[in-house]
């Protein structure tokens, strides 16, 4: 595939760590324009008392409003199990549409069971406004922008191409960090081996945008930018002098040793709602479930 006509343009982007879940979130602009798209928004989750606050959320829509942006997409790289997406805040005070892969239908059908939740959570055209296809093409202004289908990490994954930025979602971190997870339900070391060979195939010189950044031992200061050509060659667990058996060997005894994400279960019943909460009771309050024993619980021994 002839990529020129989106490493010809150069969008702005502007990263927003939250420190409380390591998760990076961008807005991505077209300078000529001053259109622009939301991808991987956090709501600030208190989750000893089960407060949400947009803290995290109101700083990048101040950029926005103060740059004088409008936004078109608010874009989901997958559902996250590590923090709690404010998109339908985003959404509400500055526009757009929100969106995600098309395969958020599997996740789904997996987790609506899990929460007893029923039918709610099987109807994904409620939550979003767009679901993207494996090659679907969009625009951001005048930048020309693709959506590309790598599932690994959950069954829905996508990664977006925005002129020469790369939004990697979970796939990859930084080169010194390596690669997420496989083992969530619908989750495949061997897929997501082959997802990352589609980022590979993206022109070396491509910016490359993490999702997460943890600081691993040796580096001082944390980062979520690299290019496709550096994680082609330095990444830790997946350069390309690792074959598929490698990685899938490393990356499933990896797994095997992890916990579960702390925010998982809230993230999770949110998330396939598209970031909104569930409906209040009689009494105004909103209630999250806690399944015992389920899919979340590492099983010890």
């Amino acid at each position: 595939m002839d990529y020129t006509k989106y490493t010809n343009h150069k969008p702005d982007v502007q990263g927003f760590f939250d420190t409380d879940t390591n998760t990076i979130t961008y807005v991505v602009s077209d300078p000529k324009t001053k259109k622009a798209a939301v991808i991987d928004s956090v709501m600030d989750f208190d989750h000893h008392g089960a407060g949400v606050s947009f803290e995290s959320a109101d700083a990048l829509i101040a950029y926005v409003q103060e740059h004088e942006l409008t936004v078109d997409w608010v874009l989901e790289s997958h559902v996250h199990a590590d923090h709690l997406s404010a998109a339908p805040y985003i959404k509400e005070k500055l526009g757009g549409k929100m969106a995600i892969g098309e395969h958020i239908k599997s996740i789904q059908n997996v987790f609506g069971k899990v929460f007893n939740h029923g039918t709610e959570y099987e109807r994904e055209d409620v939550h979003f406004d767009a679901l993207f296809k494996d090659q679907d093409t969009f625009t951001i202004g005048d930048i020309p922008a693709l959506a590309i289908h790598t599932p690994g990490h959950t069954p829905a994954d996508m990664v977006y191409v925005i002129g020469d930025a790369v939004f990697a979602g979970d796939t990859l971190f930084m080169p010194d960090f390596g690669t997420a997870r496989s083992d969530f339900p619908g989750g495949n070391a061997e897929e997501m081996y082959e997802s990352i060979q589609k980022i590979f195939a993206l022109p070396d010189e491509m910016r490359l945008f993490m999702c997460h950044d943890y600081l691993p031992e040796g580096r001082d200061e944390f980062a979520w930018e690299t290019t496709v050509g550096q994680q082609r060659t330095e990444n830790v667990h997946v350069n390309e002098q690792v074959d598929k058996n490698s990685f899938v060997q490393k990356r499933e005894e990896k797994d095997a040793a992890l916990g579960m994400p702390r925010l998982i279960i809230p993230s999770i019943q949110v998330n396939i709602r598209g970031g909104k909460l569930p409906e209040p009771d009689e009494h105004g309050n909103v209630h999250l479930k806690t399944p015992v024993n389920s899919v979340f619980a590492k099983k010890k021994g």
